[in-house]
């Protein structure tokens, strides 16, 4: 026998008590609301309404059930439910947190009746060369690596530059790193080119926090009593400290070499970090993190390099949970329905921290049918044994949250029976 329904009973039960530690505090509707959503889209891999209600399998019309999940959507994010996940996210965390932050998009190019349509641009679709441009959403996310160095995120935001009120994407960008230090106190923030900016490492450096940011080519550090610029500080060095890295799905064999700079957003000493032999060009790094060793450098440049998980991360969403086909139009419901689908890839993360010998998680694995035996990044194979799993249920999970009676309704209602004597 190859399929157990035993393995979908303990796969439901995984996700109810996953989906109670997040809305604990939330009224029961709302709970049992947070249970539906989170197991449709796991058994669906998608996070369309519809696809989400055949898995319920629920008596209601269909019609019923999507309104239903809609008027919930409406609500907006939950925000007890917000800070319980927080909560919880953090016995993944080790002592010493990264944090990456990216921006993506999220494309609507036959969209006319989402709230506050923008421009932005289409990353699947632009080269180095071209920018192609679409409607769409901005989104800004900010991922912490867990024990096993896999993402989860801390803070997820849509938004465009249509709505009314809207500062700019620095706020936005702000408002993750603010979440970041209030959550661990101190963490160190690695981030690309994109965010070479005064501003980035001004507020960082009001935050105290650590950082790791690739420099732009046009950037000036304070070498010597004078302004020079970092491709000439290059072409004065070599690497001298070698190390293996891993960059674009492949190991690379890097040079590293570091000196003592200033940065033009402050007078504080910060470390430049150049990598050599993996692009055309050195990589630049700026770091405030102490460095006294070459083990320091080497570290330096592995949590730069860590930050191809966030850019996975975001490919996953979109693959696994179709995270750019959703219907919902306000803003509100579409940030709402980014949180749900953010409690899904939380749900995979805590399935991969679980031990390889774990009865459940080899059943997933089993049933995803991968053609590599490891990989780097588990998320697709979690989330393709789950759905797997799941295809067997017959029920969804509307049962676990029956109301308890007592089996003599008398009893609940304390009817007076009388006797009567003719």
């Amino acid at each position: 026998m190859t399929h157990f329904t035993s393995n979908t009973y303990q796969m439901k039960r995984k996700i109810i008590n996953f989906t109670n530690k997040i809305s604990k505090h939330l009224s029961k509707p709302d709970r049992k609301f947070t249970a539906n959503i989170t197991y449709g889209m796991l058994a669906s891999g998608s996070c369309l309404l519809t696809d989400i209600c055949d898995q319920l399998h629920e008596p209601s019309k269909k019609i019923n059930v999507v309104d239903r999940l809609s008027r919930h959507l409406e609500k907006g994010t939950p925000l007890p439910a917000v800070s319980s996940y927080l909560q919880q996210l953090k016995k993944w965390i080790p002592e010493e947190p990264v944090i990456h932050i990216d921006d993506s998009d999220v494309v609507k190019p036959d969209g006319y009746k989402f709230e506050s349509l923008g421009i932005v641009r289409d990353g699947s679709q632009s080269s180095s060369t071209k920018n192609v441009y679409k409607k769409g959403y901005h989104v800004t996310e900010a991922c912490a690596l867990t024990y096993n160095n896999h993402p989860v995120s801390i803070f997820s935001k849509i938004h465009s530059s249509h709505e009314k009120n809207y500062k700019s994407a620095n706020t936005i960008t702000f408002q993750a790193m603010e979440q970041g230090a209030a959550l661990f106190g101190k963490a160190t923030f690695a981030m690309d080119r994109g965010y070479d900016d005064n501003k980035m490492f001004l507020k960082l450096d009001e935050l105290n926090q650590d950082y790791v940011i690739r420099l732009k080519s046009n950037r000036k550090l304070f070498y010597h009593n004078k302004w020079t610029p970092a491709t000439e500080l290059c072409n004065r060095r070599k690497g001298k400290v070698k190390t293996n890295v891993f960059y674009k799905g492949k190991d690379h064999d890097a040079y590293l070499s570091h000196v003592k700079v200033q940065i033009t957003a402050s007078k504080k000493d910060i470390y430049l970090v150049l990598i050599y032999g993996i692009t055309e060009h050195p990589m630049m790094l700026a770091t405030n993190k102490k460095i006294k060793s070459k083990d320091d450098v080497i570290k330096v440049a592995r949590i730069y390099f860590s930050r191809w998980k966030i850019e996975e991360y975001f490919r996953c969403k979109k693959q696994v949970f179709q995270f750019e086909n959703f219907r919902v139009r306000k803003l509100k419901a579409i940030n709402a329905l980014n949180f749900y689908i953010t409690l899904c890839m939380a749900f995979l993360a805590m399935i991969s921290l679980e031990s390889e010998t774990n009865a459940l998680k080899v059943s997933i694995i089993k049933t995803a049918d991968p053609i590599k035996e490891k990989v780097h990044f588990c998320y697709y194979r979690l989330a393709k044994g789950i759905s797997g799993i799941l295809s067997y249920a017959k029920e969804g999970v509307r049962l676990w949250f029956r109301t308890k009676r007592p089996r003599d309704s008398s009893l609940l209602y304390g009817q007076l029976c009388l006797n009567l004597v003719i």
